[in-house]
């Protein structure tokens, strides 16, 4: 009898190992150039490094449409935008949709959604759900419950969302399976520090990249039309939290009534314990700007400084709370069968061309840091080089999670890459479909296909085609759409792009 009784604990302990829990970790904007896992120059994070050290970074992942809700829709649905019904940050997500989380209750798992949710509806598919009425604030910020109450969470948005995920992970169902989806608005627009970590990189200079100055002039007219270049269109008092008094005198940076507003109002979120000493900081960049005048080149090159280092401050609080979260998996006996995924909604600019923001199929923004850790399946310090994308993630938790990908995602599960029962994808290429043209940064719609060799790009509304060797140009400088020598490659991807329209049954546009 005691022996049966130690075999059914066996297995029942092996079916569990074979169904982990499942986090997926999910910031707002975080460049993998901002991890140091993938490149140290602009900062340390430790903890998001001990998921490579201890489990697999994948350094050719990619967003299908680099923009916040779109992707959010695309990670539930594991659909590309024109499937999802969410191309833009205007459109509620139908809630009555099937997705991942939904299929992962079915199965016997406990779900739960905290922090940014950004999808102008309910979550639905949910034992739990705390989110973020759109945005959310970084200090003080509102909640809403499931209830449909709204609160407000005293603190720093990032240390208030892992909180409530721990208080989350405290009271759930110890006896099933959970997936929690942990999303933080950090280090989203307007970038604003948390006081330990702004007192840290407000003095710190970070290297400037080496397209920082590229000269756009012949670029075409998405180059042209966008505004998201630091110097004329980073804001001083929003963006960067200049203070207002010192800039009245000066026409060239006088701001308006909106950014004024702004500030004061952002700084009255602060504790009164610490304003003081905000306003301190940020009243350093003002006195420069008084003192000196920059122009140009000049005032680009502080500009950015300023924002390195209040964005990478923003980083370095998540970077602590995933700390939080692995600790307490670890003195909870809960990190042997728990899979942590961290990745981002989509990659950003960090200066590269002289800009911020995303949205462009360029790499820096269609490319999204993704670190995945199970302590022994997936093995420690491993790199995977394939190309994934987002579409994936839907497929690849539910595969962990033991339920099939349903015909109807797009993505194909990333399980067996991750625990190497699998060296390659079969997929060659990435499709990519951008759609919102707003005031915001007035990004111009485009489509296209990325390969391991080529990237090929249709801004359709212009009717302007780019085409990039990214082995000899990585950084995308050169449009070599008009090199005789390189129409066969441009024929080629032609052919690959109409087939992955089909494909993915996106034929609204019409290539030439």
């Amino acid at each position: 009898m005691r022996l049966l009784f130690s075999l059914l604990l066996i297995s029942l302990q092996l079916h569990a190992q074979q169904r982990p829990n499942i986090i997926y970790i999910m910031s707002d904007d975080h460049d993998a150039d901002a991890i140091s896992a993938y490149n140290k120059q602009f900062i340390q994070t430790p903890n998001i490094d001990r998921l490579a050290k201890e489990g697999m970074r994948f350094t050719k992942a990619f967003v299908g449409n680099s923009i916040c809700a779109p992707a959010r829709a695309t990670l539930l649905t594991g659909q590309h935008s024109h499937k999802n019904g969410i191309k833009d940050n205007f459109t509620a997500f139908d809630s009555s949709k099937n997705t991942f989380p939904k299929l992962l209750q079915q199965a016997g798992y406990q779900t739960a959604v905290i922090g940014k949710w950004h999808l102008r509806s309910y979550p639905a598919g949910f034992d739990y759900w705390r989110i973020l009425p759109g945005m959310g604030q970084y200090y003080d910020t509102r909640m809403i419950k499931m209830n449909g109450d709204t609160i407000i969470e005293r603190g720093y948005s990032t240390d208030v969302i892992t909180d409530d995920a721990i208080d989350w992970l405290n009271m759930r169902d110890k006896n099933k399976p959970f997936s929690l989806l942990l999303h933080h608005k950090a280090p989203h627009r307007y970038f604003f520090p948390s006081f330990k970590w702004l007192e840290v990189f407000h003095t710190k200079t970070f290297p400037e990249p080496s397209t920082f100055f590229a000269d756009t002039t012949d670029r075409g007219s998405a180059w042209r039309m966008q505004t998201m270049s630091i110097l004329p269109d980073m804001q001083l008092c929003s963006d960067l939290k200049v203070d207002p008094q010192y800039l009245m005198d000066i026409p060239e940076y006088k701001p308006d009534s909106s950014q004024i507003n702004y500030y004061h109002a952002i700084m009255r979120r602060v504790p009164d314990s610490l304003r003081e000493r905000f306003q301190e900081i940020y009243a350093e960049r003002g006195k420069i700007l008084k003192t000196l005048r920059p122009q140009g080149k000049e005032l680009l090159k502080y500009k950015y400084q300023w924002y390195m280092q209040d964005y990478l401050a923003c980083i370095a609080v998540i970077d602590e709370n995933v700390g939080r979260v692995l600790d307490y998996l670890d003195a909870n006996n809960l990190a042997e069968n728990t899979l942590v995924i961290y990745t981002s909604d989509q990659g950003f600019y960090l200066g590269e061309n002289g800009w911020f923001d995303k949205r462009f199929m360029y790499d820096v923004s269609m490319q999204t840091p993704l670190l995945a850790r199970w302590p022994g399946y997936i093995p420690a310090n491993s790199t995977n080089t394939n190309l994934v994308q987002n579409i994936d993630f839907a497929p690849t938790i539910l595969a962990f999670g033991g339920v099939k990908t349903p015909v109807w995602m797009q993505g194909v599960s990333l399980k067996n890459l991750m625990t190497t029962k699998q060296d390659k994808l079969s997929r060659k290429y990435l499709y990519y479909h951008y759609y919102e043209y707003s005031k915001d940064h007035t990004v111009i719609p485009h489509l296209g296909i990325r390969g391991e060799s080529y990237k090929l790009i249709y801004f359709y509304t212009v009717d302007e085609w780019e085409f990039y060797d990214l082995e000899k140009d990585p950084t995308e400088q050169h449009n070599l759409i008009d090199d005789p020598s390189q129409l066969p490659n441009i024929i080629q991807m032609k052919k690959e792009l109409k087939k992955l329209q089909v494909e993915y049954d996106d034929q609204e546009i019409s290539l030439k």
